[in-house]
């Protein structure tokens, strides 16, 4: 699991902080100042990766795992993907861990928006399905589908 904080200003998120207490790794950003990951050895900026010529790696939930989700790993010829829960997953592909996170199950503005802005200041985005542009600031906070990815 992990504890998320963010701030969204105009539809955007534009500073996050995302705490896995298990794993001691916390992320943190802001537009302003980029992304970072603390760890035993202190502050580190973090930033998105190219995809390795072995082939992208997708980090994908252990528990909300769906048809629509696997359609579009093997529609966009992704071979490996990582298993693993929370807001952990913008953050992995952030600091170049991984490459993408499809979602198409359902999540909440206040699931997505700290590791969002992390992943935004590390040099990634996220995206409706569509392509088009993924904001927040929704009446009911119930996000729809989204990618995010690095240079994917």
């Amino acid at each position: 699991f992990t504890v998320n904080l963010g701030l969204i200003e105009n539809g955007i998120p534009t500073l996050g902080v995302v705490f896995a207490p298990a794993l001691n790794r916390m992320f943190f950003a802001s537009n302003l100042t980029g992304a970072f990951e603390e760890s035993e050895n202190g502050f580190k900026e973090i930033k998105i990766r190219e995809v390795p010529n072995s082939g992208p790696v997708a980090v994908a939930s252990v528990s909300h795992r769906d048809e629509l989700t696997d359609n579009w790993l093997m529609d966009n010829n992704v071979k490996k993907t990582v298993s693993i829960g929370s807001s952990l997953k913008f953050c992995l592909v952030a600091c170049g861990e991984a490459d993408v996170y499809p979602r198409f199950g359902p999540t909440m503005e206040w699931d997505t928006a700290a590791g969002d802005a992390v992943l935004r200041s590390a040099g990634g985005s996220v995206l409706l399905p569509n392509s088009q542009p993924f904001s927040y600031g929704k009446q009911s906070y119930r996000n729809s589908a989204f990618i995010a990815h690095g240079n994917f």
